[in-house]
């Protein structure tokens, strides 16, 4: 005789009540009320459990039953499968996308820099964890990303909506390779199709025209001695602003003329040598007694135990009439123009911008083969530089590096 609601309301007596297809309430002494589902899968006896009454009520436990009936029809094992559902869930529970991608932040740690590394963890816990890091991944949609990112570009920062996305999709990449999640859902986000067109703004760069006139100001610069010393070996050397500002006695080699810039310390997380001009050691000769019993060559003028600041940099440009005109950073755009137009190497110009070269072979060549060449370079460029100042050309056809 089958269950009815009103049975089950009076129903005290313990032991096992059916309901047919299996499914029975079992009463305990202690008045417990369960679920349960007995069945039959591969010549063994076994049962499944459906919750307690009332919370699960008869008809519930009917519509459970015939759910596990329907899985038996088509071969499967109910028991297994609820198995599988809740290793999924759980799984998916712990793998929530802040999960992985703190995970993903601390594999990726040791090719960013401190600060770039703290700027992408700031972004991701104001833009993104607020509405997706809770979610396990595997239920994430690409619709639910690009609300995000459609919220960040909304405010008028196009760019970050870009690196955001970039660093969101990275994050999926990492989780399918590490078997976190099945399938990577954002392929098909592309940035170009999902975010306006963004005008391309290059860092403000003198033109080669320009040099007469700033090598004078910057000979007559009247600031902080540290501060033109720094801008003219950032134009020597062509590197950039952070390698300059971050320079240390330790790593230069007056004697063989060459500063080993370490590997931590670059952008790409490869060392790099630097060929030291005459004139670039001049201005290290002019540094030693400001600061050569110090760390750095470059210390602040406030904070001797920290680098000048890139701002200060810029700031001494813009004392000197180049605001929006000129940037630390645009000296190295001056050097590969004018040193392509002249005639140089593009493979010794790339490594002297330590550029890195994608195939390994070619880039192991260029390290043996191209200090030299760019030695030359480097030399042929203070010299170029002289000559901007005082109206001589130095003469391309002498000054090539092949």
């Amino acid at each position: 005789m089958k269950l009815t609601d009103l049975k089950l309301r009076t129903l005290t007596q313990s032991g096992k009540h059916f309901d047919g297809g299996g499914l029975y309430l079992e009463v305990t002494a202690a008045g417990g009320r369960y679920w349960r589902m007995k069945y039959r899968h591969g010549g063994k006896e076994k049962r499944l459990a459906f919750g307690v009454y009332p919370e699960v009520t008869l008809r519930a436990a009917r519509d459970r039953r015939d759910e596990a009936r329907r899985v038996l029809d088509q071969g499967g094992d109910p028991g297994e499968l609820r198995k599988a559902a809740k290793a999924q869930a759980a799984h998916e529970a712990s793998n929530t996308f802040e999960a992985v991608a703190r995970d993903w932040l601390t594999h990726q740690a040791d090719s960013w820099e401190a600060v770039t590394l703290a700027r992408i963890k700031a972004a991701f816990k104001a833009d993104v964890f607020p509405q997706l890091g809770a979610r396990p991944m595997a239920q994430i949609k690409p619709r639910e990303v690009a609300t995000v990112v459609k919220a960040i570009e909304a405010r008028g920062a196009g760019d970050m909506a870009a690196r955001v996305l970039q660093r969101i999709r990275a994050v999926f990449r990492f989780a399918v390779v590490h078997e976190r999640i099945d399938s990577n859902p954002m392929l098909d986000l592309q940035p170009g199709e999902l975010l306006k067109p963004r005008q391309v703004r290059h860092r403000a760069a003198l033109a080669d025209r320009d040099l007469p006139v700033f090598l004078e100001k910057l000979a007559a610069y009247d600031g902080d001695v540290s501060t033109s010393a720094a801008l003219r070996l950032l134009m020597l050397t062509a590197v950039r602003p952070g390698e300059l500002r971050g320079a240390r006695w330790d790593e230069i080699d007056m004697d063989a003329a060459e500063w080993r810039i370490p590997a931590e310390r670059m952008k790409m997380r490869s060392p790099h040598v630097v060929p030291l001009s005459r004139q670039a050691l001049d201005v290290l000769q002019l540094m030693q007694p400001l600061s050569g019993e110090r760390e750095l060559v470059f210390p602040s003028p406030y904070y001797p135990g920290k680098p000048l600041s890139e701002n200060t940099l810029n700031s001494a440009l813009a004392r000197m009439g180049y605001k929006g005109l000129a940037t630390a950073h645009g000296f190295r755009a001056l050097f590969s123009t004018v040193a392509n137009e002249s005639g140089h190497s593009p493979d010794v110009i790339e490594r002297q911008l330590a550029h890195v070269e994608r195939n390994a072979v070619r880039a192991a060549y260029h390290r043996s083969t191209y200090l030299k060449d760019r030695a030359q370079l480097m030399q042929w460029w203070a010299d170029y530089l002289d000559g901007r100042r005082s109206g001589k050309v130095v003469p391309l056809s002498s000054a090539r590096v092949a």
